[in-house]
């Protein structure tokens, strides 16, 4: 469980968070929505510990990792992992090294004991053939298109099985089908790992498809957290906004995918 208990961040005169209080539960997907430079990223970097707040706290498992650094910060957060807007892929490396690399530094994140070559090159094909990247193994990521990107730095993710998953706008810039595959894979993951999923975006599509509860990030607070249907009962000028841009309601085709034929 995460607890993010009145936590302020300011860059300059920019008050992006204000007090913001938000529980994560055990396993859930959780989606926080809002509009762009609102401060959902900079949320995701202080649940990691990229970034400190200027006040206020995050528990991780009962640990207060705002409290932590160095070393001590590293292992707090060692079953976190994160995937960044432009998946951060290392351009010198092959796709299989990208993949590698948590587990060439770190080994076991819950042991730390190295693996072998050949442990690790069986995790790596795992994790790619997961994503759908079979055989791009020896590829640069110069090769591979936006959405392929995104499903390597997936891949780097999942590799190890880190137990909270965060994902920073996973499906922005790419099209239609591409994004829809992100958020299969999203939920696939999920289910697979056991995992806690954060997700922020301003995707309402996305949002729903994947969320076990849906949070409204505004005024540098959590405005509202509900699951789905109640969410989009919500009276706000944002949550009225977002639901005007939905068609069709992207949940009826997670219902179909997962439904098994008589």
């Amino acid at each position: 469980m995460i607890e993010i208990c009145d936590l302020w961040k300011a860059y300059g005169e920019n008050q992006v968070l204000s007090g913001l209080n938000l529980k994560i539960e055990d396993s859930e997907t959780i989606v926080i929505l809002g509009r762009s430079g609102v401060g959902k990223s900079v949320l995701l970097k202080h649940i990691i510990g990229i970034s400190e707040p200027d006040k206020g706290s995050i528990d991780v498992d009962g640990v207060r990792v705002t409290d932590l650094s160095g070393e001590k910060l590293s292992m707090a957060t060692k079953n976190m992992g994160m995937l960044f807007q432009s998946a951060a892929l290392f351009d010198s490396m092959t796709i299989a090294e990208n993949t590698a690399f948590y587990l060439d530094q770190h080994g076991d994140p819950k042991t730390g004991k190295k693996y072998t070559k050949a442990e690790t090159k069986d995790m790596v094909d795992h994790a790619l053939e997961t994503v759908d990247l079979q055989g791009t193994q020896n590829k640069m990521p110069s090769d591979l298109s936006g959405g392929m990107k995104k499903r390597a730095g997936l891949a780097r993710l999942i590799v190890y099985r880190p137990q909270y998953l965060l994902y920073d706008e996973p499906t922005t810039g790419l099209d239609p089908i591409t994004a829809m595959h992100i958020n299969e894979l999203i939920v696939k993951t999920q289910e697979e790992l056991k995992a806690t999923s954060i997700v922020v975006t301003h995707d309402i599509v996305s949002a729903l498809f994947v969320a076990d509860r849906l949070a409204l990030h505004k005024d540098g607070k959590i405005a509202y957290v509900e699951k789905p249907d109640t969410f989009l009962e919500i009276q706000d000028d944002v949550i009225d906004f977002l639901k005007k841009t939905i068609s069709t309601d992207p949940r009826t085709f997670r219902e179909k995918k997962d439904a098994k034929p008589n």
